[in-house]
């Protein structure tokens, strides 16, 4: 679903929005279908926790990095309509994938509250700014409700006037202004790094949440990024993934497009060789 021009205002007014049904529906099936072959059941995992003792290692041990070695992951980072509101947000078609993060909850695992937060710490070896934005998104693979660790984010007009530093806020602090991110499996919220937000802790026992997230700035920002794509070059995975992608999503990556002086007769046999599957015809 194409996110809408009031949406994106929102999201630049108030510092995000959300945006139900983003998801196709066949897309959506495959994914949650597909969440088993990285994760465990809920049912599994709460008949044993134990036996899954490495969610309980900290709030972050259920990430997993793109690549997946799973179609539906490798390609939901490039769906079209995603990369739409980038290039709208962001005002530009020359932007980058700089961060795609599958990642999995189960209650009682950990303590996953937090104090709210910018996410700029990671993101850029400097401070959001104003007329560079970046943007970051969360497309939800479960439904989340207010018991199932929902982000919370405190809009731009109670936020706007606190300086970027500390990026971390006392415990409490704003949480009187915050707006719980609930959704149903399909949604997509999308909001800036520049935004007071933080995880919450799960309020049932037996509850979990999946999410997948995909971070886009502009080009040629080089202070600001957080993965960088020739590091997960070797893992299982990536060859196809890029080679199912079209010209313009590799672009996304970084992928030297058609017309860059970096293609000539030796670095084209040596890219098709790398990768096998991948249709080399428009670097020509």
């Amino acid at each position: 679903m194409r996110v809408t021009d009031a949406q994106l205002t929102e999201l630049r007014e108030v510092g995000f929005t959300r945006v139900e049904g983003f998801i196709p529906a066949a897309d959506l099936a495959e994914a949650r279908d597909a969440l088993w072959s990285v994760f465990p059941k809920p049912a599994d995992y709460f008949s044993d926790p134990a036996v899954h003792a490495k969610f309980a290692k900290s709030q972050f041990a259920g990430i997993r990095h793109f690549p997946f070695n799973l179609p539906i992951f490798d390609r939901l980072c490039v769906l079209p309509d995603l990369v739409d509101v980038a290039e709208r947000f962001l005002g530009s078609t020359a932007i980058d994938l700089y961060k795609i993060e599958l990642w999995a909850k189960y209650a009682g695992a950990v303590d996953y509250d937090q104090p709210h937060h910018r996410d700029y710490g990671n993101h850029t070896l400097v401070v959001p700014h104003p007329d560079r934005p970046q943007l970051t998104t969360i497309m939800l693979l479960s439904d989340v409700t207010e018991v199932d660790a929902p982000t919370c984010a405190v809009p731009l007009a109670h936020s706007r006037d606190i300086p970027t530093t500390p990026m971390i806020l006392k415990p409490g602090e704003l949480t009187q202004h915050e707006v719980v991110l609930t959704g149903s499996a399909g949604s997509i919220i999308l909001y800036q790094t520049n935004v007071f937000h933080r995880g919450s802790n799960f309020k049932r026992p037996d509850a979990s949440r999946f999410i997948y997230m995909t971070d886009f700035k502009r080009r040629g920002d080089p202070w600001t990024g957080k993965q960088a794509w020739p590091d997960h070059a070797l893992r299982p995975g990536f060859s196809a993934a890029l080679s199912a992608m079209s010209v313009r999503q590799r672009d996304l990556f970084g992928f030297p497009p058609p017309g860059s002086d970096y293609w000539t007769p030796e670095t084209l046999a040596g890219v098709a060789a790398r990768y096998p599957d991948m249709d080399i015809t428009p670097y020509r």
